[in-house]
């Protein structure tokens, strides 16, 4: 039964993440006809910011609700509550300070942190969704721990839905009247988002709640307590969260930076910067929704392979997925190679992201390839690991970043994208051979913590 509901969880979650996709695949080609190639960039430089913070005041904590609500014996719901309660006053804190933090300082984080003054006004207006949305995601939290993945799913459609079709309304609303917006309305529709999940999750949390009987069971464990539990398992996560956001804010940042000193002004190095992240990487990333369903249901399946001892069956799934990934990697690679063109010209009315396109498709073999190698990484308990990996692999594209772009321009970072693929997958390889074709494999799993 377990099995099945992780099943049904996962298949729910992966078709809401493909439409989730589909739908933010043409937003984002709305709003580089919308803004163009300029104000994409500038509203991908708040991606980075908005990473952190919710890797600060969010993932970790929702993935401990998520652990400790799974492992709870009250089935009445009382401690499950409680510990819901305890984490959304720990992430609540967290975003609220980060919300003051951010607002007051978004002129020195856009001028000095960016590079970029005129993202100021997007950074205040997204900084006010920071408190919504680690309401949802805690309320997500609790509904992965107790395998129902119904609310999340609906949740993330409702948000992107509303996120869209608000923006949708202000474009409408000024070709009517004549009235010009700027790419701050795609702030505003991200902030408008995230209340619409809140809208759908807190009524449905309540009412959740109040349908469960009351049993005779022990007063639950204080609050105290929990929340000392919580931040024991979240502060870890949270640290190496913020650690690899950090880095990759500081690559975002600076991207812009080295592309001025190859000799662009500073309007074209935005522009190519808008085109690469917001366009063609889009579309790149858009297959690896099937990888991601992929690591969700494997790393489960090896930790409970690995509980029992059998290797075999751990060298079985790793086969299949890899050859798997790798196989939908090479199609990949194969069509945006011959389509890249035509998909920069028809979607985006953009020739520079057709080149993009082409060129970033060498990068699909390794990229979802990786995804199902370091889920199983995971999935043996090797969550330290997979860190050292990811920081690895940020550090040579940072060295790109600072040394080759200046030099080749783009094409420094397209060669620092590659090669940082490419070492994330030799070293995963060897890893894992070291792991699953050891004479000796213990049943026990590795010391680190497996997620639920």
């Amino acid at each position: 039964m377990k099995q099945n509901a992780l099943l049904r969880g996962t298949l729910l979650l992966t078709a809401a993440g493909l439409a989730s996709r589909f739908i933010g695949f043409f937003y984002r080609i709305f709003l580089s006809r919308m803004f163009g190639e300029e104000g994409m960039g500038i509203y991908e430089l708040m991606n980075p910011v908005l990473a952190l913070t919710f890797a600060l005041c969010t993932s970790g904590i929702q993935s401990a609700v998520s652990r400790f609500v799974a492992a709870c014996p009250d089935p009445a719901g009382k401690s499950r509550l409680r510990i819901l309660l305890s984490g959304l006053a720990l992430s609540g804190a967290l975003s609220v300070l980060c919300t003051l933090g951010v607002y007051q300082g978004a002129d020195f984080i856009a001028a000095s942190l960016l590079g970029e003054a005129r993202c100021a006004p997007l950074l205040r207006i997204a900084s006010l969704s920071f408190p919504a949305a680690c309401i949802h995601s805690c309320i997500n939290g609790y509904y992965y721990g107790i395998r129902r993945a119904s609310l999340p799913a609906f949740c993330q459609l409702f948000e992107q839905c509303f996120r869209v079709g608000s923006v949708f309304l202000f474009w409408e609303f000024s070709q009517q009247n004549n009235v010009t917006f700027s790419i701050n309305v795609a702030a505003v529709g991200l902030m408008i988002g995230e209340f619409a999940a809140v809208l759908a999750a807190v009524p449905a949390a309540w009412l959740h709640f109040s349908s469960q009987k009351r049993a005779s069971l022990p007063l639950p464990e204080s609050f105290p307590s929990i929340w000392g539990r919580l931040i024991r398992f979240a502060a870890p996560l949270s640290a190496n969260r913020v650690c690899l956001h950090l880095l990759g804010a500081a690559e975002s940042a600076r991207i812009p930076v080295s592309l001025q000193l190859y000799g662009y002004t500073a309007g074209q190095a935005l522009s190519i910067y808008g085109v690469f992240s917001g366009m063609a990487m889009t579309c790149i990333l858009f297959p690896s929704a099937l990888t991601n369903s992929v690591s969700v249901l494997l790393m489960p399946l090896v930790a409970q392979a690995q509980v029992s001892g059998d290797q075999k069956a751990i060298r079985r799934a790793v086969g299949r997925c890899a050859r798997g990934c790798l196989l939908l990697g090479l199609v990949c690679m194969a069509f945006f190679r011959l389509t890249g063109r035509f998909i920069g010209g028809a979607l985006f009315d953009s020739e520079l992201a057709g080149l993009f396109i082409r060129t970033l498709s060498l990068l699909c073999p390794f990229l979802y390839l990786n995804t199902t190698l370091l889920s199983v990484l995971n999935g043996l308990g090797r969550t330290g690991h997979t860190f050292l990996l990811n920081l690895l692999s940020l550090f040579v594209r940072l060295a790109f970043v600072f040394f080759l772009i200046p030099l080749w321009g783009i094409k420094g970072y397209f060669c620092g994208m590659l090669a940082g693929q490419l070492v994330m997958t030799l070293s995963c390889s060897l890893l894992l051979r070291r792991f699953l074709f050891a004479r000796s494999f213990s049943g026990r799993p590795a010391k680190g913590r497996v997620l639920p």
